[in-house]
């Protein structure tokens, strides 16, 4: 018997996203953010209010990089959530972390990071049913060491999700079925 919790901001398992932008003076801001999701093939969305320094960024830049965090960066993907960019404006050198800045957006790529989605700014949405940001996926590079046979190994990749419900990290892996065919089965 199901039994009636309280709901949360969030369906689980929530990505956690590492959204990295370039300050006004070129150094590089990080942010936190699980509510993202693919519009389309070649469309993002990051449900991220306009109080964010990495929204004033974008829109700023027009650019950003998406990341997939993994369990070998938790403690700086957590980092990256729980300090502000409009605090602590050198948040990302204090990760430790490195970058390349994008030859296709005017943003850095983490190379600690296997997966980066690199975006081009489309705009923001800020009605009652408004999204947020919204952009044109302009290239996906994966590390070589998380392909298998052309394709990104998932189980390698050892990303993370976030637990709305206890506030924990959880690693995403192991492969459990097999998607448009396991359900044949039933034909």
């Amino acid at each position: 018997m199901k039994k009636q919790i309280k709901t949360t901001e969030a369906i689980f398992p929530m990505p956690v996203l590492l959204i990295s932008t370039f300050n006004e003076n070129g150094s590089v801001n990080v942010m936190n953010a699980a509510w993202g999701t693919m519009l389309d093939r070649d469309m993002v969305a990051l449900n991220l209010t306009e109080t964010h320094k990495t929204v004033e960024n974008i829109k700023a830049r027009k650019g950003f990089v998406v990341h997939l965090a993994d369990a070998k960066h938790v403690v700086e993907a957590d980092w990256f959530g729980v300090v502000s960019g409009n605090k602590n404006p050198d948040k990302f050198a204090k990760s430790g972390m490195t970058f390349v800045k994008s030859e296709l957006v005017d943003a850095p790529i983490i190379n600690e990071l296997p997966v980066a989605i690199e975006c081009e700014f489309v705009e923001y949405q800020n009605d009652s049913t408004g999204i947020g940001v919204i952009g044109k996926v302009v290239r996906t590079s994966v590390e070589e060491v998380n392909l298998k046979d052309g394709r990104v190994d998932i189980d390698s990749l050892e990303a993370i999700a976030f637990d709305p419900y206890t506030h924990g990290y959880y690693k995403v892996g192991g492969r459990v079925g097999e998607a448009f065919k396991d359900g044949l089965k039933l034909k």
